[in-house]
């Protein structure tokens, strides 16, 4: 990456960059990220979220280290459905794979080698009894023994570990009060300490892309009713990573994670690509739409200015200083996408002539081409008519052509409102366009 690409990157990612601070990620990933040597560039990208102030807590399973041992035992692995059946003698083999597993974890997460990512981390590892677990039972006829499911989740324990600047790592062992250990599933321990810590996020790092369409295409945003409709599509025997874990990702969204990620292990650097910017790389879902329209308000001011001076400085909108905006700012709407503006629109009206008039129509470029433009413009026709309004009209220098495709027609300045033609700029000779409602 060049210079100005890094400089420009690193300042797009700044409103991330603020938003995560203080917030709590639960990040989960199966054994598979530590069998297949990914961990390393992993740590890299864990180290660099706790010195921005992201409070994280891992979720790590070792389904692979379990099933390698249980092969040297000369043990048969036991499933019901993707749950694994846990007897006395597969417990054994699990406490001794997630044994393993969570010390190279931790020692991965020590690592501060100078000259590394990792230099100067000084990373702390909180891990402890904070899931009570209870026994699964008995599922469709078949026992599970000891696998378990989470009945209590210590909450303040881990949000102290958190306040202290501490990296918490739980594993896929729950403990009861009278002393038993039950071996859980990675799914479940995640969301229910995202729903516990009502995270930010839940991160969950898979074998895939991430949700496929029939096409082979990445769905990179749902809603959780999108999520559940596309599960409700699929085949009953489909398997892998998105199956396991797309349930709980829409389960947490809809107990209050604001955020839930299906991202791939495999991609080096996939971690930080999904979390700043604004793409991703993965598929997200959130309990509503990203994108919403709303008014606008005097807090908006800020952002308004900010999507609006480039467009003004080339010309293509009137200069509008702050204390115009905040006399207006009840003529504008807004669309944001996940809490970040990138477009803007105003209305004038000019009711005594049944006629309103499109303005400061803005797009942040970066969002240009998703039809954003247009959704404004038909949120300020429905608006108009909603007033009486029979004619829409726009002043334009360098977008006649967009205003013409969608409706508009040429007209001439007589026909604008006689409060208009008063302030009308002959220095900027804008072209006039109308459309009737």
């Amino acid at each position: 990456m060049s210079t100005p690409e890094f400089v420009q990157w690193f300042r797009e990612a700044a409103p991330y960059i603020h938003a995560f601070r203080g917030r709590t990620f639960v990040i989960a990933f199966g054994g598979e990220v530590i069998s297949q040597g990914k961990f390393a560039g992993l740590s890299y990208d864990l180290n660099l979220l706790v010195s921005m102030g992201v409070r994280i807590v891992l979720v790590h399973g070792a389904r692979p280290q379990i099933d390698a041992l249980l092969a040297v035992q000369g043990l048969t692995p036991r499933f019901h459905g993707s749950i694994r059946i846990t007897d006395p003698d597969t417990l054994e083999v699990v406490k001794q794979a997630v044994g393993v597993t969570r010390a190279d974890i931790e020692a991965g997460l020590s690592m501060a080698l100078p000259n590394s990512p990792m230099a100067g981390a000084n990373l702390r590892v909180a891990a402890g009894n904070y899931l009570v677990a209870r026994p699964l039972g008995v599922r469709d006829g078949v026992d599970m023994l000891y696998t378990g499911q989470i009945r209590k989740i210590d909450t303040p324990a881990l949000h102290a570990r958190l306040d202290a600047g501490e990296l918490v790592m739980l594993s896929t062992l729950g403990y009861s009060p009278s002393g038993e250990i039950f071996n859980l599933t990675l799914e479940e321990v995640a969301s229910a300490t995202a729903i516990a810590l009502k995270a930010e996020k839940l991160i969950f790092l898979t074998d895939t892309p991430g949700i496929m369409d029939t096409r082979g295409e990445l769905l990179r945003q749902l809603t959780a009713n999108e999520a559940e409709a596309f599960l409700a599509e699929q085949p009953a025997h489909s398997g892998g990573d998105v199956a396991i874990y797309l349930p709980y990702a829409i389960r947490a969204t809809r107990q209050g994670v604001k955020r839930a990620h299906l991202i791939s292990h495999r991609t080096e650097g996939a971690l930080l690509t999904e979390l700043f910017t604004h793409d991703g790389i993965g598929s997200m879902i959130s309990p509503q739409p990203l994108v919403r329209l709303r008014e606008a308000s005097i807090d908006d001011i800020g952002d308004i200015l900010s999507l609006i001076e480039p467009l003004e400085r080339l010309g293509t909108l009137v200069k509008r200083g702050r204390e115009q905006l905040e006399m207006e700012i009840q003529k504008f709407s807004l669309l944001e996408h996940d809490g970040r503006i990138i477009a803007c629109v105003a209305m004038n009206l000019f009711a005594e002539v049944s006629m309103a008039e499109l303005a400061c129509l803005a797009v942040d470029p970066e969002w240009a081409g998703e039809g954003y433009g247009e959704t404004l413009l038909r949120h300020v026709e429905t608006l108009a008519r909603a007033s009486g309004v029979a004619r829409l009209f726009v002043l334009t220098t360098q977008t006649a052509h967009w205003f013409v495709e969608r409706g508009f027609v040429p007209g001439d300045i007589t026909e604008l409102p006689q409060a208009k033609q008063q302030i009308y700029n002959f220095q900027r000779r804008s072209k006039v366009f109308f459309k009737k409602l």
